[in-house]
């Protein structure tokens, strides 16, 4: 595997990452901005109309017949959250031209579609196409609505908003119901050349070949966008509150969430990232053999680490009954963690989990690309082998440190409601 990241443009990066074992090729574009209440949802609508039509093929189906022929070749749109800033992004991925069956040129098919997608879609007089614009509205309403229907997903959402209360990482990645009403095809085109003009940008291109023609494409492109870039910050931790607070709500449901938000200033990450792992992560690890299975406080309990934010989020599935006592029994296993109660079992599980992760690292294209941008974000670009090194370097009485760093910030309860 041959890694390479050159500067195209203003605040414009581009990662190549060339390995012999893939038939096909991928191109992803990440746009990366300051997360704001107020545009989250004509940002998303705006990124999933691109990859729905162009200039050139003005409808879903046409694009879709174009693809087709181009041997099932795909390009599709994403929007995520990471700590105060949303990602949106267009991403494209093709057969390699020496499997074409009659010579065709795949690459270069796709990479005017690409171009033509992202650089110059379906719109006219400053708003997009009103029949994909009300696709896409549509779309975001049905995500939301799933959203708020899957009770994990949204037990973590507002505990997030209570975590991150005034904080950009408190917001929803598409935004709501209100705001994915208010947006309009006008808007939501002007949200689109606001992300051209004004976002970090990170492509990556994964390929068995090197093509000077991606290079070559995306230069072209953004020199016909006037970029002015914002600052975006990857790290933005969250303060502790002064007393953990603790929010609850009631809904129709069978089983309470309860959503614990552990804060710190620690940065030692592969410490941290460790302990989550020790923690919850698996099903060898201290929430899982405790408080669920030897004390049945739960019916799922484990944990996650974003350095992002400087949090340790641990979420369970509890009856109404047991809440306090499966929050008593979850911090004092991290109480156990504090006074260096690790066993060396424990810390050898965790690095045998991290290293069979770390080692899918490349199976495909989609890993490559996300792995490499997310070491961007870290700050240092580093291999799978590089990281796990840093792993397996961390000593028990880091691990302590890092527990020990801990403090609870919020609880968020998602709790049946009671019979009357």
């Amino acid at each position: 595997m041959k890694y390479d990241r050159i500067e195209i443009g203003d605040k414009i990066g581009l990662t190549t990452i060339i390995d012999e074992k893939f038939k096909s090729s991928l191109l992803t574009v990440r746009f990366i901005i300051p997360l704001d209440k107020k545009s989250t949802s004509d940002n998303a609508i705006g990124f999933s109309i691109l990859s729905d039509a162009n200039s050139q093929h003005k409808t879903i189906a046409e694009l879709s017949e174009v693809l087709s022929e181009l041997y099932g070749s795909s390009i599709s749109s994403f929007t995520r959250k990471r700590g105060d800033l949303q990602i949106l992004g267009i991403t494209s991925s093709w057969l390699s031209n020496r499997y074409a069956i009659y010579g065709e040129d795949i690459q270069g098919g796709m990479l005017k579609i690409f171009s033509d997608c992202l650089f110059s879609p379906n719109a006219a007089d400053g708003a997009f196409d009103d029949e994909l614009f009300n696709i896409e509205q549509k779309e975001l309403f049905d995500r939301i609505e799933a959203e708020l229907n899957s009770k994990r997903s949204y037990a973590f959402a507002r505990a997030a908003a209570v975590a991150f209360r005034d904080e950009p990482a408190a917001n929803y990645s598409y935004g709501t119901r209100e705001t994915a009403e208010a947006s309009t095809a006008a808007s939501a085109y002007a949200a689109y050349r606001h992300i051209l003009e004004t976002a970090v940008i990170e492509a990556s291109y994964v390929s068995a070949d090197p093509d000077p023609k991606i290079e070559e494409m995306l230069r072209k492109g953004f020199a016909a966008v006037e970029r002015h870039p914002l600052p975006v910050q990857f790290i933005s931790r969250s303060p502790l509150k002064t007393e953990p607070e603790t929010v609850s709500e009631e809904f129709d449901v069978r089983q309470c969430k309860m959503v614990l938000t552990l804060k710190t200033p620690s940065e030692d990450i592969y410490a941290m990232k460790l302990l989550s792992i020790i923690l919850g992560e698996t099903a060898t690890s201290k929430l899982f053999r405790n408080v669920r299975e030897k004390l049945s406080l739960c019916y799922y309990c484990s944990c996650s680490v974003s350095m992002t934010k400087g949090t340790l989020i641990i979420d369970s599935g509890v009856e109404r009954s047991n809440i306090e006592k499966a929050k008593a029994e979850i911090l004092a296993q991290l109480d156990e963690a504090c006074r260096g109660e690790i066993t060396d079992e424990e810390i050898n599980s965790a690095l045998l989990y991290t290293d069979n992760a770390l080692c899918q690292i490349g199976d495909t294209m989609s890993s490559y690309s996300g792995w490499y941008f997310e070491r961007l974000c870290d700050g240092e670009v580093l291999t799978p082998q590089e990281i796990f090194s840093r792993y397996s370097s961390v000593t028990r009485e880091r691990l302590t440190e890092a527990a020990k760093s801990l403090k609870l910030d919020s609880v968020y309860l998602m709790l049946d409601k009671e019979a009357k």
